[in-house]
């Protein structure tokens, strides 16, 4: 009766099952609903697979039992198989990917923050983001300005200037888009859409690079193998996810969008 009552009300309340996780999907980003959703389906299979008691409570504002995260481990190793890498599979994506192999790659970059905090809504700041970089990318004569009206970071004083910067200095979802690009995607300029961080949404530019130096196959030989086991890994994991979605129905977001916000 409560699901129908938000509904009415206009909210989109976030669902898996008979789960109710969310009354309204409007108080969520959408990475924090796919989050919630795909755990819930792992616990829900946990608890199929005799893994996870029945009783378990469920999550509290996505926070879920300690129970229920160790069965979801268990369920995890035992359901998705990752095949070991072989030795040319590894030596054809270093040879493809050098530059994720380099080390001491720096950038000048500059950005402005929208960030995301408690009871902001992320539709209306989105909407002003993508407006910022539409603004920047036809004027980027106008970066800084744009960035001391509008960014929400201690930068914005500077006009948005991060100064140099190496991968260490930044967090991981913020590194994967600035550091160890392809020749074709290592932008110079107002990089064509927005960063997600756990800071919010950032519009971005790269001043310069400096390309770090790339590293033999065989120092790098283990990262480059991990590298294809995660992606082997993600893969599983979003084939299980689908297959699991077909089984408890999802209400509220869509699980169908690239990688498993399991991973950020």
């Amino acid at each position: 009766m409560m699901s129908v009552n938000l509904e009415a009300a206009g909210a989109v309340p976030l669902r898996v099952g008979e789960v109710l996780l969310a009354d309204d999907t409007a108080n969520l980003t959408e990475t924090e609903c796919r989050q919630r959703a795909s755990l819930e389906l792992l616990r829900q299979a946990a608890m199929e697979a005799g893994l996870l008691s029945t009783d378990d409570p469920q999550p509290v504002d996505g926070v879920m039992s300690e129970a229920a995260a160790e069965a979801i481990d268990q369920w995890l190793a035992q359901n998705l198989r990752v095949p070991e890498p072989d030795e040319a599979s590894c030596r054809r994506h270093h040879a493809a990917h050098t530059s994720h192999y380099a080390i001491g790659e720096r950038v000048q970059a500059r950005h402005i923050l929208f960030a995301v905090t408690p009871g902001v809504d992320v539709k209306a700041l989105r909407l002003r983001a993508e407006q910022a970089l539409l603004d920047v990318r036809s004027e980027p004569r106008r970066f800084a300005e744009v960035a001391r009206d509008l960014s929400n970071c201690p930068s914005s004083e500077q006009g948005g200037d991060l100064g140099w910067l190496t991968a260490a200095d930044c967090a991981p979802e913020f590194a994967r888009e600035l550091f160890g690009q392809d020749e074709g995607s290592a932008n110079v300029g107002v990089l064509p859409r927005l960063v997600h961080s756990r800071f919010g949404l950032h519009v971005v530019e790269v001043l310069q690079r400096q390309p770090g130096q790339v590293q033999d196959f065989e120092v790098v030989q283990e990262a480059v193998a991990q590298s294809l086991r995660q992606q082997a890994w993600v893969t599983a994991l979003r084939q299980a996810m689908q297959l699991l979605a077909g089984r408890w129905e999802v209400h509220g977001v869509s699980l169908d969008a690239a990688d498993s916000p399991l991973l950020q």
